[in-house]
């Protein structure tokens, strides 16, 4: 019987839903005004008979104007602020509020003009039932109304139903929001205090991780949503751990930082990063370090716009700098990174009220452009960030790769000695410790350039921070990952023993900036990335937070493949950190400082003229030859390109 009834009501209710759909914006208007009408008239017969006790009182024939007077003075009283503007799906909170001023203005209105038009005998607690009833009704018609369509809107298109794991705040605003929509649909939420189990929140009731599985199979669960922004990374590794055992998808909230920085909302669900399921522990940052080269002064950041440079870019904004210079050669990269800063700038003026962002177009290759710009705002603190990075491509373009890597290092950093800048600190990579690949030769190329030219300008305090991938960089492995994993597969890892470091951004650059401030000159910096990762691993843990399973030998039967491809140019199966073993303790529980050798300055400035004129003859078979007798350790996996390579560079600049 239940059933048929419920079958029934769906059929009729999807008829009215798209009847009342085929209505225009003013027609529909019409039937909010009808209604209310209807619900005044309700209302007001309702409180006299509260009030006096009687079906129908005797009253009720003698102010039978009042009846005409009430809804013919609310309707507009309600147009007027508002109360036929809120389309009735999206009723929220602040739809009661406008009800309650609206119909507080109507019963003012009405029990002003009844004792100017002087009518005795009308009680006055007529007008307080009057008022309660009619607000508790308008306001219970729109929510029902908006239950009533999101019910037979699910009816019509099944959503994916959900449970929200952690019942805080952040859980709360998206229940509210996911309520109001029609793809994801929250059945409960699931949290670890034992205080809210059994309550409500948003309307859903709250359980404890026993009830997990339960509540997967009753509701025919298919995502886990975690709303848990403020979680350590330790705490956010242990709860996705616990979820891999079950055929739900986990996505999450933004981070905390993205929220704050106003790049997310609570609504803007992602797929679980690396970062997650690798639960990284930070270190709180020592602020005196972290400000020491920023607070106060001129600081520029090349490749402002890149994964590192912008994220420093954000950490450095943070620390109140009396200027930060943007230095980027990609347009839209730059713009970018431009208009998120100034948002936060507009957003934090009061803090950041001397703070003043200069966004600079240029390479760093053009030394008298990068001269000019150090001189013009009186730079201070260079972060050089500005790189080749991506393997393969570099070992495809290997002069590119030389010429943007080495020869953009040293005319940033003599531009940088010209201009009497007094910190200039490199962000290198781990790739640059015996390389196998062009992009980590020139990177240990460029460590040395800066070493050379700390031992012979001491005017300028030159450093280099080291340190492996990190995560959502541009040539990150997770979004290849997940991109592939949406389309079903296969999952492509190059060897099943391939495994790397990896470090989380911000903290990358919170790093980065301490180590900067801890330098003497020709210091190498080296940060502790923790332990190696296995790509493969990794693969598999994103496939199962993912809603899947692998299909491999073990589970012919899974969803997604991991297909093996073999590494690629230049790639090692493992990468490392340190070339020699002389590595001494900071102050830093994060951050290493090595002592490794490197070439006299006066025997490096005649590779570097080589080098330039490789770069200028395009003479891909010179530029390895003289990578191979510069970089100790150089092995490249590949042989020379293809001498017909066909590669653009700017006109070259002399080395002097």
């Amino acid at each position: 019987m239940h059933k048929t009834i419920e079958k029934i009501s769906s059929r009729y209710g999807v008829k009215l839903l798209r009847l009342l759909r085929k209505l225009v914006r003013t027609q529909k208007r019409r039937v909010k005004m009808s209604v209310d009408v209807g619900v005044l008239i309700f209302s007001l017969w309702f409180a006299f008979c509260l009030r006096l006790g009687s079906f129908w009182p005797e009253e009720i024939n003698e102010f039978w104007w009042l009846f005409i007077l009430a809804p013919v003075l609310a309707i507009p009283v309600f147009f007027l602020l508002g109360m036929y503007r809120t389309v009735v799906r999206y009723v929220s909170s602040a739809t009661v509020f406008t009800i309650g001023k609206a119909v507080s203005l109507h019963v003012l209105l009405l029990v002003f003009l009844t004792v100017l038009i002087r009518n005795e005998g009308i009680p006055r607690s007529v007008f307080i039932l009057y008022w309660l009833i009619s607000f508790t009704i308008l306001v219970g018609s729109r929510l029902l109304a908006r239950d009533l369509y999101w019910w037979f809107q699910r009816r019509q298109h099944p959503p994916s139903y959900a449970i929200i794991f952690g019942a805080g705040k952040a859980g709360a605003e998206l229940a509210s929001t996911l309520q109001a929509g029609r793809d994801i649909f929250p059945v409960a939420f699931v949290d670890d205090k034992s205080k809210l189990h059994d309550r409500e929140v948003s309307g859903l009731k709250v359980y404890p991780r026993s009830k997990l599985e339960s509540l997967i199979d009753q509701h025919g669960v298919s995502q886990v949503l975690l709303a848990i922004p403020s979680a350590s990374p330790a705490r956010r590794k242990e709860v996705i751990a616990y979820f891999e055992h079950f055929p739900v998808r986990v996505q999450t909230v933004p981070s905390l930082a993205d929220l704050v920085w106003g790049r997310a909302s609570v609504d803007n669900l992602r797929d679980i990063d690396i970062e997650d399921l690798l639960g990284r522990s930070q270190v709180q940052p020592d602020e005196l370090l972290m400000g020491q080269c920023i607070t106060g002064k001129s600081v520029m950041v090349t490749g402002a716009g890149g994964s590192i440079g912008s994220e420093l870019s954000r950490q450095i904004l943070m620390l109140k700098p009396a200027c930060l210079v943007l230095f980027e050669s990609s347009e839209y990269a730059l713009y970018q990174i431009e208009r998120e800063l100034r948002s936060y700038l507009h957003s934090h003026h009061d803090e950041l009220a001397e703070t003043v962002v200069i966004p600079i177009l240029g390479t760093v290759t053009d030394q008298r452009a990068v001269g000019r710009v150090f001189r013009t705002f009186g730079v201070q603190t260079v972060y050089h960030a500005a790189a080749y990075k991506h393997v393969p491509l570099v070992e495809q373009n290997p002069v590119s790769g030389a010429y943007n890597n080495v020869l953009g290092t040293y005319y940033a950093a003599k531009a940088a000695i010209d201009a009497e800048v007094a910190t200039f600190i490199l962000i290198s990579t781990d790739k640059a410790v015996r390389p196998t690949s062009v992009m980590g030769a020139t990177k240990r190329m460029a460590e040395m350039v800066l070493q050379g030219l700390s031992s012979t300008n001491p005017g300028t305090c030159f450093n280099i921070v080291r340190f492996g991938n990190v995560l959502g960089s541009s040539g990150s492995v997770v979004p290849l990952f997940r991109e592939q994993i949406e389309q079903g597969g296969p999952v492509t890892v190059t060897h099943r023993d391939v495994s790397r470091y990896f470090m989380t951004i911000p903290e990358a650059a919170q790093l980065v900036i301490q180590a900067g401030a801890m330098g003497a000159g020709g210091d190498i910096f080296v940060l502790d990335m923790g332990e190696l990762v296995r790509i493969d691993s990794l693969a598999r843990k994103m496939i199962k937070v993912s809603g899947h399973t692998v299909r491999d030998e073990n589970n012919p039967n899974g969803d997604i493949a991991i297909e093996y491809t073999g590494l690629r140019p230049g790639e090692k199966l493992i990468e490392e950190l340190l070339i020699g073993t002389n590595v001494t303790m900071t102050q830093h529980p994060r951050i290493l400082r090595a002592e490794e050798d490197f070439i006299p300055w006066p025997e490096l400035f005649k590779y570097l003229k080589r080098f330039e004129q490789a770069c200028a003859e395009r003479d891909v078979e010179g530029l390895y030859s003289l990578l191979r007798e510069a970089v100790e350790g150089y092995q490249p996996q590949c042989g020379v390109q293809d001498k017909t390579w066909l590669e653009v560079h700017p006109e070259s600049h002399p080395v002097h």
